[in-house]
């Protein structure tokens, strides 16, 4: 079995390779052809603000794609979990209650208070350490910045495979300006955005924006109540949300950004095909009883200030609080037909959750400014934050929860400090070198006030201590071989901190680590009008951090996060960028080969009760497509007084698995419980523009209308698993105005 994955990963990447260099070689040829009939253009500069202060993209030696607004909006891209689809080496799954990133194979599979991301997300400048509430502050963005690979000087711990860098519009003190956004789609999909820049003398401008995005689900659910049809229908979502922020300026030397948002989304949860169905094969049916939803409702706010102490040195100063609670209910059997289950059950019926998280996060840099042969920062961090958490389950009734038969009462306080510095040296006009260093602390405290079955003996209230430190960052040397083109070589370290487990009996996790080298090279060519970026890259992952079953008492076990074993990844991306004339295009290819390499005996909690399992030496790595690629043509058409733009954009994600578990065993088939197919998905777009500030758009997402498994769920101890279908195909269309 796994041979024949081996071989069928090979012919994939063979395939995708050619495919690639046919797409690349056509897109040139058409560009050629554009050039010669249309208007010169070029590409502008793309500005990438990760190492806190304001870089050309060409210039950074890192591997990172960029969006802006305008190629967000060309591309479709509305959601976090789109970013997989115009970005090589990114695999996103959002369900549960919580959005997974990983990059080149590295991040998270597990939602837990005590478990954080391998891949940091910013929000202008804020760090969001929990994977819960991310996707909510996507709307009127200026720019997403995708790093791949450690970040472990400026961005610091829990980064071991990347970092998301996602940015608003700042308030401009000189126009009043904004836009409506209104997107009207099949499925009742209405997603409205608005925003507009309030300049309020030399001193002060504020802008304010906000989105309603609401759809019904693609999913119908025709489970039965005592009372009729289920009302809940899992896969529909309402998200209302606004932000405003407010930039003061009382001396040209000295600025405050002070941010607020807000956000509301509900939803029915997850729409989760049971394997097991024996009601319809229809991926797009299941049958629940239970009333299924999932509410998150908090807020983010945050104070930035900037002094120019000289003209090339400046103090920077962040704070930001961070409040959000979770409740959730879910179906737990996902039939409607199993009867309620005695109190000892594996799986319950009705699976109920509610989680806080109080975050406060304060950063302090001190940076050189402007062109100098030498820039530099140094800086301190500081969190701490309060996750209160009640995992409760219902066994004994089958509509919504009204009594625990198992409960998970437990707070988890967690605390990180870290100090860092580096230093960029300009040895030359075409030569520099680049050196950081980070040094974190973390720890943990986790109280358990009640534990299914009851706590051990001698321990009420059950509380435990994890502690971790490690010191990361960044070698380089970047040498510019002619004013267009820089090659680059790093070394770079990151770090994600070790943690506690829900149950005392289980030992604490201990941190993970990724050291990567990295070959790039970036270019400008055919004056200006073809940026081609590339790089190679090896990488050793050690105590991977992984979901696994452990014993806690005799034959009984509990849901864990466990060291798995160690793991070479290498690979390389490849991104081209086109702007000829009218013709405009982009590709991104990533090749990726992970494997064990040690084998390491795992608990399996893809089925209940656990079985041990060998994950054998050279296997691969959960979430890890071994070939990723993102295509898109376009054409600007001049038609009456406006501008016509047909654009076809393609994305392709290999074979991934959701597990190690990998083989076939008794009782669990890799194919059907851990196997997530390839797929292509195809989407095209119609764009007017009859005047600058009107923009007409008609879209079908999904064009072929292909049928794929987007997540494999695994089984939990309140729920089962199944399968996740991604979007069918959607027709849709857009007006946006601008002022």
């Amino acid at each position: 079995m796994k041979t024949i994955s081996k071989q069928a990963t090979l012919r994939g990447a063979r395939r995708a390779s050619a495919l690639a260099l046919t797409v690349a070689s056509v897109l040139g040829n058409a560009a050629l052809a554009a050039d010669e009939t249309a208007s010169s253009s070029v590409l502008e500069e793309i500005v990438v603000t990760a190492e806190r202060r304001p870089q050309n993209l060409q210039d950074i030696a890192t591997s990172a794609t960029v969006l802006t607004s305008e190629s967000l909006d060309k591309q479709g891209v509305n959601d976090i979990i789109d970013i997989q689809q115009v970005a090589p080496g990114i695999a996103i799954n959002t369900y549960n209650r919580g959005t997974f990133v990983n990059v080149r194979g590295v991040g998270i599979a597990q939602s837990a208070p005590t478990s954080v991301p391998g891949v940091a997300t910013y929000v202008d400048g804020v760090y969001v350490p929990h994977e819960t509430f991310i996707s909510q502050a996507f709307y009127d963005v200026a720019s997403i910045e995708v790093l791949r690979g450690p970040q472990g000087t400026l961005t610091g711990q829990n980064s071991t495979g990347g970092a998301i860098y996602i940015r608003t519009p700042a308030p401009v003190m000189e126009e009043f300006s904004g836009y409506v956004d209104q997107t009207v789609a099949e499925y009742n999909w209405y997603r409205t955005v608005a925003a507009i820049n309030i300049p309020m003398g030399s001193m002060l401008a504020a802008r304010i924006a906000g989105t309603y995005n609401s759809t019904d689900s693609y999913t119908d659910n025709i489970g039965m109540t005592p009372s009729g049809i289920n009302p809940s229908q899992p896969g529909s979502s309402e998200l209302t949300s606004f932000r405003a922020a407010v930039h003061f300026q009382p001396l040209e030397t000295l600025s405050f950004d002070l941010r607020y948002e807000h956000f509301d989304f509900k939803s029915d949860y997850n729409a989760i095909k049971n394997r097991n169905d024996a009601v319809t094969p229809d991926p797009f049916t299941i049958e629940e009883d239970a009333l299924s939803y999932l509410d998150q409702e908090g807020y983010r706010a945050s104070l930035e200030a900037r002094w120019d102490l000289t003209d090339g040195m400046q103090l920077r100063a962040i704070t930001s609080q961070q409040d959000a609670d979770n409740v959730d209910q879910a179906d737990g059997d996902r039939t409607a037909t199993a009867p309620p289950q005695p109190p000892n059950a594996n799986v319950g019926r009705v699976g109920y959750t509610s989680q806080t998280t109080e975050t406060n996060v304060t950063e302090v840099n001190l940076l050189s400014t402007g062109e100098q042969k030498i820039n530099w920062v140094v800086g301190g961090f500081y969190m701490t934050e309060t996750i209160p958490v009640q995992v409760l389950r219902d066994n004994r009734n089958t509509l919504t929860f009204v009594q625990s038969n198992s409960s998970i009462i437990a707070e988890a306080e967690n605390e990180s400090t870290s100090g860092f510095g580096q230093i960029d040296i300009r040895l030359t006009d075409r030569f520099e070198l680049n050196v950081g260093a980070r040094y974190s602390e973390d720890s943990q405290v986790y109280t358990r006030t009640a534990l299914p079955g009851g706590a051990p003996p001698g321990c009420f209230p059950c509380t435990t201590v994890a502690e971790s430190s490690e010191t990361t960052g960044k070698l380089g040397a970047k040498f510019y071989i002619s004013d267009d083109t820089m090659v680059y070589a790093t070394a770079s370290k990151g770090y994600k901190a070790g943690g506690v487990n829900l149950d005392p009996r289980l030992a604490v996790f201990g941190p993970e680590t990724n050291t990567v080298g990295e070959l790039g090279i970036k270019t400008t060519i055919a004056d200006n009008q073809l940026r081609i970026n590339a790089d190679v890259f090896f990488s050793q992952y050690k105590d991977i951090q992984v979901s696994a079953l452990a014993p806690i008492s005799g034959s009984a076990t509990a849901p864990a996060t466990v060291n798995g074993p160690q793991a070479d990844i290498y690979g390389g991306e490849l991104e081209l960028l086109g702007q000829f004339g009218s013709l405009g295009f982009n590709l991104g290819v990533s090749l990726l080969h992970t494997e064990t390499t040690e084998a390491q005996v795992l608990t399996n909690s893809s089925v209940l009760p656990g079985q041990d399992r060998l994950v054998p030496e050279g296997t691969d790595l959960p979430f890890s497509p071994p070939v990723t690629i993102s295509a898109g043509v376009e054409y600007a058409l001049n038609v009456g007084n406006g501008v016509l733009t047909p654009r076809l954009q393609a994305s392709y994600l290999d074979t991934q698995w959701a597990t190690f578990f990998q083989n076939d065993a008794p009782g669990f088939s890799a194919e059907r419980l851990a196997k997530v197919p390839s797929r292509t998905v195809v989407d095209l777009r119609l764009t007017y523009a009859p005047m600058k500030q009107l923009q007409l758009e008609a879209f079908v997402n999904n064009v072929l209308d292909e049928t794929y498994i987007a997540v494999q769920v695994q089984e939990a101890s309140s729920a089962s698993g199944g399968y996740l279908y991604g979007a069918p195909r959607q027709i849709g269309g857009r007006i946006k105005y601008s002022f």
